[in-house]
């Protein structure tokens, strides 16, 4: 099935999308009153179209969405304006994924004239070679225009119409002379090899065939991009190519992100998801910080003095109470308007629920180094690329140790190495003979029953010799609203809570393991700002051995006192922080 997919002579590129949209069955149509109505099996959102038809801005007025039967954004405002780079902010599961997916599935109304491309999911495994999967979006795209021109030539005046001059600079913009070396800058910059641009996309992993999409959608440069969490699978030289070049991106970029550093690098504005409402920001994310700061402090003054003057109104009413009946239902009268009004403010402020939480302590008592490598060779069985060469190397319970370099180069593998999952081909490890080690890797999420709850799953996944559950229902309640799981998220199944709140789960999990050592690998991705944070002060906070693999450069200052290097065959200190080694990879 071609992966583009086109509504009535709209420019649409949805990629997979596309195609789930079908699946999910979508029903779409204009209601009585010329609102725009979708829904697929769990998503329904409504909304008027604002825009003119020829207008590359979007604004859609009385946006509502819900997803499995809640609010999410209830009568606001979407606005997108034309050339702007916007991050989408919001604490987990407060719907910013189902906001892209609805823009991306044209589940509302976008005039025909823009094209989206929603990008959310990985390239598929076919027979054409990296470049040939890039270059051939924008192929498609050229040949699909051009079958566009030809039918507004059959119509009279068709030639003289704004469309007509559109599809032609989209015709020129897309350049599908020079494709070929333009696709391989990009997939460069992605991090693929001259090699690996001629590998068959199916030869890949899901993660680097997320890299092609990625490529995929920079690629075509559609009028409305959308990125969710796009350096999830990105090293970190890969995640600096892609800030550097969405800096300079033409059309509009809609994108959620937990990293405040690429943030801060790509955004011209912030769009706030809270409390069911849509608030719009100039600026990067450090201005928003500020500027929603001032904003909260503002309102909480005006709050108090609301709660003040409602306060001193009931001692009024108490006062006058049956003496003075008529004066007393007026007084009452004017509480009930300054109630309304004190509500008002309150949803204005963000009170969005902080998460604190910890890694359970592990004791310490072992001495160091816990873990030796002496000497370590290895590369996997089959395979002639060699990854790791007479590496030596000790970590112990107060190691803060950040792995970086890139995709490819072992850093994972070493993780894997140190829990014992492959074996070295050659030295020698060595371990504390009371050593625990908790890995958390994307595969753990994977692994998580979707059908039970976050209780009962991690209920049923510590039991005592005999079977029976170490936790009773009410105390796993407690320890999960401790990582931000609350209410309904801790007892509706998995499959109905975000990604990033099965991601609280897996981190409630892991403490309760007691490790002496975590070992880290990309734990930010699908987290929120708020959670990152939470994980920073864990990860301090705890008294065994820390190693990290990450992305996101502001969790690695927060928390690594050595950064090493994994590349060619090696593992060696960086002696500089990780503000230095950006600039050394931006210089690159």
């Amino acid at each position: 099935m071609a992966s583009q997919a086109r509504v009535t002579k709209t420019v649409a590129v949805f990629e997979a999308a596309s195609r789930r949209t079908v699946g999910r069955g979508v029903v779409s149509e204009q209601q009585a009153d010329g609102t725009f109505q979708s829904s697929t099996t769990h998503i329904t959102a409504t909304g008027s179209l604002v825009s003119d038809d020829t207008s590359k801005d979007i604004i859609i007025d009385n946006f509502s969405l819900a997803a499995w039967g809640t609010n999410l954004i209830k009568d606001g405002t979407l606005k997108l304006a034309h050339g702007r780079r916007y991050g989408l902010l919001g604490v987990n599961g407060a719907g910013k994924s189902t906001l892209l997916k609805t823009l991306g599935n044209r589940e509302v109304p976008i005039q025909n004239a823009i094209d989206i491309y929603l990008l959310d999911r990985e390239f598929d495994p076919t027979d054409m070679t990296a470049v040939e999967a890039v270059v051939d979006i924008v192929v498609r795209e050229k040949e699909a225009l051009e079958q566009e021109l030809e039918e507004l030539l059959d119509q009279d005046g068709g030639s003289e119409t704004p469309r007509f001059e559109a599809i032609n600079d989209r015709i020129n913009e897309l350049d599908v002379g020079t494709a070929e070396r333009r696709a391989k800058e990009v997939l460069h910059g992605l991090g693929f090899s001259p090699e690996m641009q001629q590998m068959k996309t199916r030869e890949f992993s899901g993660g680097w065939r997320m890299r092609i999409a990625l490529a995929r959608a920079l690629f075509v440069k559609p009028t409305l991009l959308l990125l969710d969490e796009p350096t999830n699978h990105l090293d970190l030289g890969a995640c600096v190519w892609l800030e550097e070049y969405l800096k300079k991106y033409s059309h509009t970029v809609l994108l959620v992100s937990h990293s405040q550093d690429f943030l801060n690098g790509v955004c011209t504005d912030i769009m706030h998801l809270h409390n069911r409402k849509l608030d719009y920001y100039n600026g990067d994310y450090d201005t928003f910080v500020v500027v929603r700061a001032q904003k909260d402090a503002t309102l909480t003054k005006k709050a108090k003095a609301a709660e003040k003057q409602l306060s001193k109104m009931q001692d009024t009413v108490a006062r006058l109470g049956q003496k003075v009946a008529k004066q007393a239902k007026q007084k009452e009268k004017a509480m009930v308007k300054k109630t309304e009004k004190l509500e008002d403010v309150k949803d204005e402020l963000v009170q969005e629920k902080a998460v604190s939480f910890r890694f359970n302590d592990c004791g310490g008592g072992l001495a160091p180094p816990v873990l030796q490598f002496r000497d370590i060779s290895f590369n996997y069985p089959g395979k002639s690329r060699v990854l790791f060469k007479d590496v030596t190397f000790g970590v112990d319970l107060e190691s803060r140790i950040a792995l970086v370099g890139p995709n490819g180069a072992g850093k994972s593998t070493l993780l894997k190495l140190m829990v014992g999952e492959v074996q070295p081909t050659s030295g020698e490890i060595r371990k504390h003979h009371h050593l625990r080690i908790a890995r958390f890797h994307q595969h753990l999420t994977d692994q998580l029953d979707l059908s039970l709850s976050a209780v009962q799953y991690l209920c049923a996944s510590f039991k005592d010799e005999d079977g029976n559950a170490l936790y009773k229902e009410q105390a796993m309640r407690n320890i999960v609203g401790k990582y931000g799981l609350t209410g309904k998220s801790q007892v509706v199944p998995m499959s109905q809570i975000s990604d990033g709140q099965r991601r609280r789960v897996v981190f409630a999990w892991l403490a309760l393991t007691t490790p002496h050592m975590l070992l880290l690998d990309e734990p930010t991705n699908h987290l929120d700002i708020e959670t990152i944070d939470a994980l920073a002060e864990a990860i301090n906070a705890f008294d065994g051995g820390v190693i990290l693999v990450s992305h996101d450069f502001r969790l690695i200052e927060q928390v690594a006192q050595e950064i090493w290097i994994v590349q060619d065959e090696k593992v060696e200190p960086w002696e500089d922080d990780i503000r230095a080694y950006k600039e050394h990879l931006r210089s690159m």
